[in-house]
């Protein structure tokens, strides 16, 4: 007896999906997403009010991968109607840092009184805001709004000092999504 693989996804109002050579493309009121979608044996096919993911195999791995694309595509909708945002707490004890948005780069100057200034790359189109004490990141793709904050994070590792004397950095302390 087979198990049921497929799965079903439903297309939230004011939201419009296309399918198109392995192209995921979500439409809604933040903007457009897309995704390149392919997995060998599975199936993607866009209705009017859902999307189904199903499988030619009954394979482990198959159902994994409807699961993973299942995911994925709940992500872009999500991203697409609401939108995530991570905030980030900038902490310093020693030397007060300096924060710049130049581009697709976060400058962050004087840390740990360092001369020359460290740089986060922005992914996509993921806006950063920078304040005083705190960073926001918005965008409606999920993995560049998480993967910015983790560079940013990244961009303060303390090296070649005490880490619980000097925990000076950038941190993520809320994920809104």
């Amino acid at each position: 007896m087979a198990k049921e693989m497929k799965n079903v996804v439903s297309i939230p109002e004011g939201v419009s999906v296309t399918f198109q050579d392995d192209i995921l493309s979500v439409s809604g009121p933040k903007g457009k997403n897309e995704r390149y979608l392919w997995y060998p044996g599975i199936i993607i096919e866009v209705g009017d009010s859902e999307i189904t993911v199903d499988s030619t195999s009954t394979k482990k791995s198959h159902k994994a991968m409807i699961g993973t694309f299942s995911s994925h595509i709940n992500n872009m909708m999500k991203g697409v109607t609401q939108g995530f945002e991570y905030r980030m707490k900038v902490v310093y004890s020693h030397f007060p840092m300096q924060l710049k948005v130049e581009g697709k780069k976060l400058f962050i100057g004087n840390f740990l009184g360092e001369k020359k200034a460290r740089s986060a790359n922005i992914l996509g189109e993921t806006k950063v805001k920078a304040g005083a004490d705190q960073v926001t990141i918005t965008g409606i793709n999920k993995e560049d709004v998480g993967q910015t904050a983790a560079n940013i994070e990244q961009a303060t590792k303390i090296k070649r000092f005490d880490p619980r004397v000097f925990q000076d950095g950038i941190y993520i302390v809320e994920k809104i999504l």
